[in-house]
């Protein structure tokens, strides 16, 4: 039979004997609670060895001497944590530990440790710790099974629990609801009122209580939209009515989501906002479509634009001319309907009409389309694929990268098709083209 406890480790001393892999799983969660680690081990990761030269623990290259518990290492430790490759020392250690009444870990013989170390995680501001026995495989599943649910909702985190209160700002990723962060998923299943964009993950949405009050604040490109006086005055009206707003958008609210004028709406008016980063389109939607942003020896830049406003536009602020004598990578975001003319001013400011272009629709969702081909031809082709947003334009060498890597489009489909080897597509209705593909 075990007794839990929740050990408040600020400030108190603990030994870790061993650097290896278990070492490196658990220094970081005691750098975390606060505790003064001293490491003694020959050698250790590279992890281990980089904390120990940004100072947060303390590295003693050695092997462990008995006597090491109870001597003068710390004015005394509070736990001791063994995880070496030899049985021998780890039962030195353990014993010393007893002797010196001193709870010890030995991460080789759950049997003989005087302690266990529960399988925790945090999720919806609940700490959960699980053990199941001694048996690490059976408690880190339960603990991933509750802190989950927690997060989802699926586990009633509210009920005996202050109530949040204010705005948070929360990035949903590029589309695929997988995709938003776990802080994004815990503050939403703790929402009253939730605004949210049309290109947010808003499956997630049936997860919440009935009671949650969903707005749809959607701009839709030419058509319906909310606009963004009306949407700041919603989150004011509603925080200041006592309720914990969650302002749910696609990718991240500071890149080109209109983040920074809702802060200061809120700010204006005294409301606390929480800001969630979320994972962005112009990084996702490479990523998923098999393109690195970056390659060594290919692109050690990368810019990303907006192109909601054509080039040569009063309104643009973009340097186009700039970009195109840049060897980089450029992502633009919202220039499906311009892309013509981002290839013309590319190319009229002396970027090459062959530079490889990849347009990336509806990333990361089952419905994900990719195409290829090149500032000389991507204005046609996007038109005879019929691409529509949201998508994103890939612009660099790095599209020719990932074709010789043979990775471009891996995971992407089209009306059930996947990409073949040899630049085919399968029984789906686009066509491909020499050097032009759809997929």
């Amino acid at each position: 039979m075990t007794y839990l406890l929740g050990l408040r480790m600020e400030g108190r001393d603990v030994l870790v004997v061993g650097g290896g892999r278990v070492a490196q799983r658990r220094v970081p969660v005691l750098l975390d609670a606060g505790a003064r680690v001293v490491l003694v081990a020959p050698e250790v990761t590279p992890a281990l060895e980089d904390l120990a030269a940004s100072g947060r623990l303390i590295w003693h290259r050695r092997a462990y001497r008995p006597g090491d518990v109870t001597a003068d290492l710390s004015d005394g430790f509070w736990l001791v944590h063994v995880a070496t490759d030899d049985p021998h020392v780890n039962a030195q250690v353990m014993a010393e530990a007893e002797g010196a009444r001193i709870w010890c870990v030995r991460a080789d013989d759950r049997h003989a440790s005087s302690a266990w170390t529960p399988a925790a995680g945090t999720a919806a501001g609940v700490t959960v710790g699980v053990i199941a026995d001694g048996d690490p495989r059976r408690a880190a599943g339960l603990r991933d099974a509750i802190t989950e649910g927690l997060a989802e909702g699926a586990l009633d985190a509210r009920r005996g629990r202050e109530p949040l209160r204010g705005v948070a700002l929360v990035g949903g990723g590029p589309g695929d609801p997988g995709l938003i962060t776990v802080r994004g998923r815990q503050l939403l299943s703790q929402a009253d009122v939730v605004v949210v964009d049309r290109l947010a993950p808003t499956s997630l949405l049936d997860q919440l209580p009935g009671d949650v009050e969903i707005i749809d604040a959607a701009k839709i490109p030419y058509g319906r939209s909310m606009a963004q006086e009306r949407i700041n005055q919603v989150l004011v009206e509603r925080a200041k009515a006592g309720k914990f707003v969650v302002r749910l958008k696609g990718g991240d609210s500071f890149l080109f989501g209109r983040g920074g004028e809702e802060v200061a709406a809120c700010v204006r008016e005294g409301i606390p906002v929480t800001v969630v980063p979320g994972v962005t389109s112009a990084l996702a939607a490479p990523a998923a479509a098999g393109i690195p942003a970056t390659h060594r020896g290919v692109a050690q830049d990368v810019h990303i634009v907006s192109a909601h406003v054509a080039p040569g536009d009063e309104r643009s602020t973009v340097d186009w001319a700039a970009l195109a004598r840049l060897r980089g990578t450029i992502v633009a975001l919202m220039g499906v309907e311009r892309v013509g003319a981002i290839a013309d001013a590319l190319t009229g400011h002396g970027r090459s009409p062959d530079t490889p272009v990849a347009v990336v629709q509806e990333a990361t969702l089952p419905s994900q389309r990719v195409l290829t081909a090149t500032l000389g031809t991507v204005a046609t082709e996007v038109a005879r694929a019929g691409i529509r947003p949201p998508a994103v334009l890939v612009i660099g060498e790095v599209v020719n990268t990932a074709r010789d890597l043979d990775i471009l489009h891996m995971g992407g489909h089209v009306a059930g098709s996947a990409f073949l080897p040899g630049g085919t597509a399968g029984t789906g209705s686009d066509t491909a083209s020499e050097g032009n593909r759809v997929l």
